[in-house]
């Protein structure tokens, strides 16, 4: 599987952005699909992911802003993030997860990042 993320780029404070991740190859395997970001000096954090089945979770600090969604069709995740904060500013990264029969036969994949700057 291959992710191809891009949306990314500069905006002020309040503004909306919206990421896309192109998935390629045996997405038919993949169970979870989802967004992390990494800010300079920082640990790489979830922001929201969904399930195949169903269900969606999100960073408590991004909920009630962000969206996540998927389009089954064209193989491609999306993440509608408004009311942006420069607190919101990392390096974004798609992630897909294909889950085996136990956690040790999980397999995952990641995109390049994209860049998302949040000037105040």
């Amino acid at each position: 599987v291959q992710l191809q993320a891009s949306g990314g780029g500069l905006v002020q404070a309040g503004g909306s952005l919206r990421l896309s991740c192109a998935a390629s190859g045996r997405t038919d395997t993949i169970n979870v699909m989802g967004w992390y970001r990494q800010a300079p000096g920082k640990q790489r954090d979830l922001v929201a992911v969904t399930r195949s089945g169903g269900g969606t979770n999100y960073a408590d600090s991004v909920r009630g802003r962000f969206t996540i969604s998927r389009d089954n069709a064209k193989n491609t995740l999306y993440l509608q993030m408004n009311s942006l904060k420069p607190e919101d500013t990392a390096v974004y990264y798609c992630y897909a997860k294909r889950e085996g029969l136990s956690p040790k036969y999980d397999m995952d994949y990641w995109g390049k990042g994209t860049q998302v700057t949040v000037s105040s």
